[in-house]
Formats: structure tokens, sequence, C-alpha cells
């Protein structure tokens, strides 16, 4: 039997039972979910560095939005709080829209 370790997704469980298989789970506590959602972001982003489409990159990004929707969650934030800070440090800090690349800045 493989041996996963790692946080899934909630329906997985039902979906592997449906196959006529068992799974063992548990639940996890506040520090150990939030290190797995962290390794699970990791994760998720190496997964998306290394899509050769746009097709599997897009599924890679939606599941680091799922992750990030989660640690918002941790965090006692809503997505839409999230969304309120990321406009305002655009606001403030400009977006990446312009692909600025800063190569050094000269100290006087």
């Amino acid at each position: 039997m493989p041996i996963y370790n790692k946080l899934v997704r909630d329906l997985i469980p039902g979906i592997i039972e449906k196959d006529s298989k068992t799974c063992v789970t548990y639940i996890l506590d506040d520090s150990q979910y939030i290190t797995e959602v962290n390794k699970k972001m990791h994760e998720e982003l190496a997964e998306y560095e290394g899509a050769i489409s746009s097709d599997d990159a897009v599924e890679e990004l939606a599941d680091l939005l799922e992750l990030i929707h989660a640690a918002a969650k941790f965090h006692g934030v809503t997505v839409e709080e999230l969304e309120a800070v990321r406009a305002e440090k655009a606001v403030e800090r400009g977006s990446l829209e312009e692909r600025i690349f800063l190569v050094e800045v000269e100290d006087d």
C-alpha cells in the first residue's frame, strides 16, 4: 500500500473508497495544518514551474489558489479581505503588469 503522508482535498478519501480501496486518514491540528498547507504550496509551486503547457500551468495555479484560500481562512481573513490587501498594495506600490526588472540602485 502506498504511503502519502500529505494534506489532501476533502473529497479524496471518498473518491478512494468509491474505488473499492481503503485509506487511513486523521484530522490535523492547527499547527500541523498550517505546516502541511505551506508544504503543499511549495509542492504545487514546483509543479507550476515545471508545467509544460498553459493548460497544465492553469491547473497548478488553481491548486495554489485553493491553498491561498485555505491559508487566508486559517489566518482569519476572507478571500475578499485578502484581495483588498492585495489591491491596496497595488495602489501604493504598483502591480506586476509592466514587467519591470530592477537591476540595481545606485547609492549616493
